[in-house]
């Protein structure tokens, strides 16, 4: 029987203040917890250098824990159309980095996020933080963002069962 490749995904929740990142890996059905943490920016400095402490900050955490693949939150649209406009530069910056180092990069909406982890597309921040810990019992996250960023990532490695799952069935 030949072992499955195990596979490590990162998950980005992204902001401009702070940008949660969390490592899984993946083997067939077992997850387990790599690492998590926040990148942030000085609120203080100009946008551009802001944008460039995240560019900075996700560029030394994929150096360091060399995934294979990246998920990214969507961003949705709120009311502020500046601060919309701010997340989606982050964003930009959450999608670039992982591109830049080769990586295949998936985004979901913050709904499939929550459907994958808890079961349903609507429910609380407290919600999805117990799911990951009940999913990865030695998971350790130091802000709500690496929380979420590990739910992202939890996201994706169902995604890619489905994915499998479907192209094994269609190779019969």
């Amino acid at each position: 029987m030949l072992q499955e490749r195990t596979i490590r995904i990162i998950g980005i929740d992204p902001g401009l203040r702070r940008t949660g990142w969390g490592v899984v890996e993946t083997a067939g059905n077992s997850l387990r917890f790599v690492a998590s943490g926040t990148v942030t920016s000085d609120g203080k400095l100009e946008l551009a250098i802001r944008l460039r402490q995240l560019h900075d900050g996700l560029t030394e955490v994929l150096q360091r824990f060399v995934p294979d693949e990246a998920a990214v939150e969507q961003t949705f649209v709120n009311k502020d159309a500046v601060a919309t406009l701010k997340l989606g530069q982050a964003r930009g910056i959450a999608l670039l980095v992982p591109s830049l180092a080769g990586l295949s990069v998936a985004e979901y909406a913050p709904n499939a996020v929550k459907k994958a982890v808890i079961g349903v597309g609507h429910g609380e921040k407290k919600q999805i933080h117990m799911m990951v810990k009940v999913l990865m019992p030695k998971a350790t996250f130091d802000t709500d963002d690496a929380a979420d960023a590990l739910a992202i990532a939890i996201c994706h490695t169902h995604h890619r069962q489905s994915a499998q799952a479907r192209a094994a069935y269609a190779a019969l």
